[in-house]
């Protein structure tokens, strides 16, 4: 009897537990253009917490930003596409970005940081981050296999979704997306 009484409660922890922090429906009605490209998990996964190498010479783990919802984006200096995408999610972190969203840039693989800097530069970026994942440790654990790769990530940590390819990243579908997360307490 008393397990009868406890099952109802167990049952409801668990299904909390395994609550994706977005509503994936509200999301998914949004999508349209290049953002049809981003998959959207039915429970929220599990992301690194290997160290990236930071501008400064510092060290940085995604864990540093919980609490924000984060675009994080697997990119690299000779990557044609990455090239494309870059002014896109720079201008969604002029947009958007602030302490409840940030977009988070890695390059991963062989980018030094001067290739990095004249990436940057070049493309006239100075708003998002010049992180590297050099031996590809956090690309690795996470599942990228090519490039770009952005992956959306909730104020807890975890993986939501992740769209493979290049996409425009300011369009109206992906800035929908993202005024979307952030209405959502």
């Amino acid at each position: 009897m008393r397990l009868n009484c406890l099952l109802p409660l167990y049952m409801a922890a668990a299904l909390c537990a395994n609550a994706v922090a977005a509503d994936p429906g509200a999301i998914a009605g949004l999508r349209e253009g290049d953002m049809k490209k981003l998959t959207l998990h039915e429970t929220a996964r599990d992301i690194s917490d290997e160290a990236f190498h930071t501008a400064e010479g510092g060290k940085g783990t995604l864990a540093d930003y919980r609490g924000q919802f984060v675009l994080l984006n697997f990119w690299a200096t000779w990557c044609a596409p990455c090239r494309k995408e870059m002014p896109t999610l720079a201008a969604l972190q002029s947009e958007f970005g602030g302490d409840d969203f940030q977009v988070v840039t890695l390059a991963t693989g062989r980018n030094t940081p001067q290739g990095i800097a004249k990436f940057f530069s070049d493309n006239g970026i100075d708003n998002l981050p010049t992180f590297q994942d050099p031996k590809q440790a956090i690309a690795r654990e996470m599942g990228v296999l090519g490039l770009p790769i952005t992956v959306l990530i909730d104020r807890e940590g975890r993986e939501l979704g992740r769209l493979i390819g290049d996409a425009d990243w300011h369009s109206d579908s992906a800035r929908a997306i993202i005024a979307e997360l952030l209405s959502e307490d």
